[in-house]
């Protein structure tokens, strides 16, 4: 008796626990406050995949649709959606990466770190290089390659504010300009991108230290072992 008692309680509470109405909804972003989307959007997202104001039972509620549907947005890379154990639904939310803003005839638009479109949002503008290069999928590669470089280093964060792809004799060549000092670097192609960057590093390490920085309009990356200015 004691054992169909336990196995009686326990199926009528597992069977109430799963009508019980879901009524509450928890947001949380895990890459950063300055937020592209916000918590009303994604809670918005939720309700209307719920399509009955988070009101959806337990029993009836299938997580994967739930987070595709969410990943859907183009603001958002990935959706983690699980219950807890108060009845709550939680969406652990990891927000896209802008490296990169186009700007030109074909609009205005991100691009993310894995090289996917990302829409300007309302919310939050990313301090990111612009370029007005006309790009295609096919083109993009290269470019986001050298965002990436940029995003993930400090001092060329800081520092560069453009890109420029120019593509010659069917490879692409960059031109990169400067927040401080105002220059444009010619970059050239992607070869030797790490020694090109610790050379660039070097040069205005030198020149900072010598108060000259502002006396060139050019630097030219793309001779070996050397970096070559044109003065004004």
């Amino acid at each position: 008796m004691l054992i169909l008692s336990v196995v009686f309680l326990y199926g009528f509470a597992s069977h109430r626990n799963a009508n019980k109405k879901i009524e509450d909804i928890d947001v949380i972003f895990k890459n950063g406050d300055n937020l592209f989307i916000s918590y009303e959007m994604v809670n918005k997202l939720l309700i209307q995949s719920l399509n009955t104001k988070g009101n959806q039972s337990k029993e009836n509620l299938n997580l994967n649709n739930l987070e595709r549907f969410v990943q859907n947005n183009d603001m958002i890379e990935k959706a983690e959606i699980f219950l807890t154990l108060k009845g709550s639904l939680r969406a652990l939310i990891t927000q896209r990466t802008p490296v990169l803003r186009v700007a030109n005839s074909t609009g205005s638009y991100y691009y993310d770190k894995q090289g996917k479109k990302m829409p300007l949002s309302n919310n939050y503008s990313a301090r990111v290089p612009i370029t007005s290069s006309k790009l295609n999928k096919e083109k993009c590669n290269d470019i986001i390659y050298l965002a990436n470089k940029i995003k993930n280093d400090n001092f060329l964060r800081k520092q560069i504010i453009g890109i420029k792809q120019i593509e010659n004799k069917g490879t692409n060549q960059f031109e990169l300009k400067t927040r401080l000092g105002n220059q444009i670097i010619i970059f050239g192609k992607l070869k030797k991108v790490n020694e090109k960057i610790k050379k660039l590093k070097v040069f205005y390490q030198k020149s900072i230290s010598d108060n000259t920085l502002n006396n060139y309009k050019t630097i030219n990356l793309k001779f070996k072992n050397q970096v070559v200015c044109a003065k004004y």
